[in-house]
């Protein structure tokens, strides 16, 4: 199965169509005001009008009400919605039709045994750090990953960058990968040589694959 790729902290046209350039398939704009990729709606909204299709605008909330996150939904054209702190299951099948990821904070096996009771349609695991709801930079033990697959798609997320995203595809096999901290310059701006190398290696991986 092909890893899909997904830029996450996207807060600027420039690095959006640089990761749409080289073959990204998702990108995540962050509406937690505490993070330092925090964009407005109304940016977001800019730059997912002139997305082309086919490429996949995911909203990203931590413990936001469901009210908001339609409102934000509405305004800015998000196809996906990734919910980054502690909904609860109930609280995911109250958004509807919507296509919701749902992140986990990973500290080891135990902290995926929930994953079966939220109707998701995939599950992001993201390497817990106490206070921080996600882009740590981080790496978790990516064997718990591979036992979450028997429970549905999953994202890889946590630490990875151009350096060992080929071990992690070839490690766990995800539906697909997501890096935020690895490909940045600093927080909220991407560097263009780390989002070119992370997506060949995901790309040449495959390549190499077949």
């Amino acid at each position: 199965m092909t890893a899909r790729i997904k830029i996450c902290g996207i807060t600027n046209p420039d690095d959006a169509a640089l990761s749409v350039e080289y073959g990204a398939d998702a990108l995540g704009f962050i509406f937690y005001k505490k993070s330092p990729r925090y964009i407005e709606p109304e940016a977001a909204a800019a730059i997912i009008q002139k997305l082309p299709p086919f490429i996949t605008a995911v909203g990203v909330f931590v413990d936001e009400t469901a009210e908001d996150i339609a409102r934000i939904k509405a305004l800015t054209g998000i196809n996906a919605i990734q919910l980054h702190g502690s909904e609860t299951p109930a609280f995911c099948a109250s958004l509807g039709g919507a296509v919701i990821i749902k992140a986990f904070r990973i500290r080891g096996i135990d902290d995926i045994k929930g994953l079966g009771d939220y109707k998701a349609s995939a599950y992001l695991l993201d390497t817990y750090k106490e206070g921080v709801p996600g882009g740590t930079g981080e790496q978790f033990n990516w064997e718990i990953a591979v036992e979450a697959k028997f429970r549905g798609r999953i994202i890889l997320s946590g630490g990875l960058n151009p350096g060992n995203v080929r071990e992690a595809i070839d490690r766990v096999r995800p539906y697909a990968v997501d890096v935020s901290s690895g490909v940045e310059a600093r927080p909220g701006r991407k560097d263009p040589a780390k989002v070119i190398k992370f997506i060949k290696q995901v790309r040449g991986y495959e390549e190499n694959a077949g």
